[in-house]
């Protein structure tokens, strides 16, 4: 199998009306053995990330790292600054009193918890990414409108531009079309 890629081609794109159509489609690519395949929808479709072989959320990880370094961090500051560097005795109460210490420990758990996550969450889905190959492609904006699209990249093993589109072809869409790099 021929890879594209040198010659401009970002990969083909199946257009289809209906939800079903691009579940089945989707279904249908992905036994047949393409794994770089990517689809686009108006809204969510039940079964779609199934179906193009979509893995395991990875944000979930970097935001408990997040939030435990917030909670290590907002404990070790408050501690650091009470009891070590600056201990003061303020209406008898002992340096260590961390009971008094949970809202600002909470607080900066929750802090860094949703910047790591918002951080990871650019960082994983490689934004900003102000241009992608799919934006040349001519019906592509009806993606967030009213229609159904199928990717398979070029990138992938088994891409062959004649066979891939004749595959495609087999699904009945609106039109298949070559996207440009």
């Amino acid at each position: 199998m021929t890879t594209h890629t040198s010659s401009g081609i970002h990969g083909l794109l199946a257009e289809f009306d209906s939800p079903s159509e691009l579940l089945r489609a989707a279904e249908r690519t992905r036994a047949a053995g393409y794994a770089r395949i990517d689809a686009f929808s108006p809204f969510p479709i039940h079964g779609l990330d199934e179906a193009i072989g979509f893995k395991e959320n990875k944000v979930a990880p970097i935001i408990l790292a997040g939030g435990i370094c917030g909670l290590l961090g907002g404990f070790g500051l408050q501690y650091w600054t009470q009891v070590i560097e600056y201990p003061m005795n303020i209406g008898g109460r002992p340096a260590y009193s961390w009971v008094s210490w949970i809202p600002p420990t909470f607080e900066m758990t929750i802090l860094f918890a949703a910047l790591a996550g918002t951080v990871g969450m650019l960082a994983l889905n490689g934004l900003p990414q102000p241009y992608h190959p799919l934006f040349n492609a001519p019906r592509f904006a009806l993606a967030s409108q009213e229609k159904f699209f199928l990717l398979i990249e070029a990138t992938d093993p088994q891409f062959d531009l004649e066979k891939t589109k004749a595959f495609l072809a087999g699904f009945h869409p609106y039109e298949v079309v070559a996207v440009d790099e």
